[in-house]
């Protein structure tokens, strides 16, 4: 499903990052003011995408319509945007690794692919609410989530700071965010970390770690979109961006310019996964069945290549 869009190449090669590599070598240029996108409340209807890459006519699997929300579709649930795995192109598509990753899943069981842009911090509601088949919005896995949906693993992730080029606030280690306002995501694994809740125990967390050290707390400063936390950085009304690597990587590496990584802050390496409802194992097992194909011939990977993702890749669908 990926469309038109401007190509980087001379800036890419110097560009990888490790477990979060991500050189957007396939990407649209970040805006520099947040795009216009359709609501999950508002969009009624989820458009039907054509893949980009070329329909395999490799059918591996099926699932049985009354498991579906729309006979003969796989209507994916994805937080746009979200670069460098879920965006909008600029013809307004829905585009990126997870959506690539998506629609060769449904080639492969013989649908169709339609995604609904949904706010994170009630995507689950939505898979959960029939509102769509699976999510596919780099989610980690987390015991909070196992414990509503099942997760199919497909994705290597991490944490990175995205901080002002030139690192004017000098952020070298954790214990530099004490004091200082970090933006974050509402709804995300960065927004537990920071707070220590979630899978982190209170005393794990950064703002706990900071008041152990007799420090400042992080004035943590939520957003409901990635875009508008980026945003605050750039207009300086945040010191840091607390974000996935692969994200991080991503507009460090289209906006050089104004953003940089914090050197040597990659933290909680994690696999991400595709949620399923629990109820509906059917879409769950053929979803699985489709990944490992994909795995195994190599499709995955190039999808992954296309976006620099290639060392997030992972190798078997078991948890």
């Amino acid at each position: 499903m990926i469309s038109t869009r401007f190509r980087i190449a001379g800036v890419l090669a110097a560009a990888a990052i490790v477990v979060g590599a991500c050189t957007g070598s396939a990407a649209t240029a970040s805006p520099t003011a947040a795009p216009t996108t359709t609501s999950a409340s508002a969009q009624s209807a989820a458009p039907t995408i054509a893949p980009s890459v070329a329909a395999t006519t490799k059918i591996v699997g099926s699932i049985p319509d009354d498991q579906l929300v729309v006979a003969g579709h796989l209507t994916i649930c994805s937080d746009m945007p979200y670069p460098p795995q879920e965006f909008f192109d600029a013809n307004g598509n829905p585009t990126g690794s997870d959506i690539e990753i998506g629609t060769e899943i449904a080639n492969r069981l013989g649908l169709k692919v339609a995604v609904q842009n949904t706010v994170f911090d009630t995507i689950i509601a939505a898979l959960t609410g029939n509102k769509c088949d699976i999510i596919i919005s780099a989610q980690d896995i987390n015991a909070g989530r196992l414990a509503e949906v099942d997760m199919v693993p497909y994705f290597n992730s991490g944490q990175a700071f995205v901080v002002a080029k030139g690192n004017p606030s000098a952020i070298k280690a954790t214990t530099d965010l004490c004091g200082k306002s970090v933006g974050v995501e509402n709804g995300t694994t960065e927004a537990d970390h920071l707070n220590g809740t979630g899978d982190y125990k209170p005393a794990d967390g950064l703002n706990a770690q900071c008041l152990a050290a007799g420090k400042a707390k992080i004035d943590v400063q939520p957003f409901s979109k990635d875009s508008d936390a980026l945003l605050a950085l750039q207009a300086a009304k945040v010191a840091v961006y607390f974000t996935d690597a692969p994200v991080a990587g991503y507009y460090t590496v289209q906006q050089p310019d104004q953003f940089e990584l914090a050197p040597g802050l990659l933290l909680s390496a994690v696999k991400q996964g595709i949620s399923v409802s629990k109820d509906k194992t059917a879409v769950s097992s053929a979803v699985k069945t489709a990944l490992q194909s994909m795995i195994d011939d190599g499709t995955y990977v190039k999808i992954l290549t296309k976006y620099g993702l290639q060392a997030n890749a992972v190798t078997s669908t078991n948890p």
